[in-house]
């Protein structure tokens, strides 16, 4: 499926902001899509990001499902706010099992302070089967950078 493509300068802006994330690139993880109020992010499934079982652990889950679910937020903030994670719940359906597992943000409301939004990760197979392994929602707070 495509989906709509956020416009050049916000793609930058998140692709900028996810390139200073630290535990990101310690993760190996990479934005594959970004678009208005929707950003997919990949892990691959690789041995330093599983648990005991070979699954991919719900921390490195967690965290990729978190920061889509950030950065879908920022694609709808004007350019000089920035968005911190307020509370997020996340329920594991199953485990996460595949070559890699995509995390999908999807904003639900974009209100002037608070932004919710919907989580959702896939373990996927490289035949192209997903399976989603979690879902959840977060609650992220809109912050203006010149007010820092």
């Amino acid at each position: 499926m495509r989906w709509e493509q956020a416009a050049p300068e916000v793609r930058a802006r998140v692709q900028d902001s996810f390139e200073r994330q630290g535990l990101m690139a310690h993760l190996g993880a990479r934005i594959t899509h970004v678009g208005p109020g929707r950003v997919h992010l990949v892990l691959p499934a690789r041995p330093e990001v599983t648990q005991q079982n070979g699954y991919v652990h719900a921390g490195a889950t967690s965290a990729v499902a978190d920061s889509a679910g950030g950065y879908a937020a920022l694609t709808l903030f004007p350019e000089e706010c920035d968005v911190l994670t307020v509370e997020y719940k996340i329920n594991l359906l199953a485990p996460a099992a595949g070559d890699h597992v995509e995390a999908v943000g999807t904003v639900l409301r974009s209100g002037r302070t608070l932004t919710v939004c919907q989580l959702e990760v896939y373990g996927v197979r490289g035949t192209g089967e997903r399976t989603l392994v979690a879902t959840g929602q977060q609650t992220l707070i809109r912050l203006d950078r010149r007010s820092r």
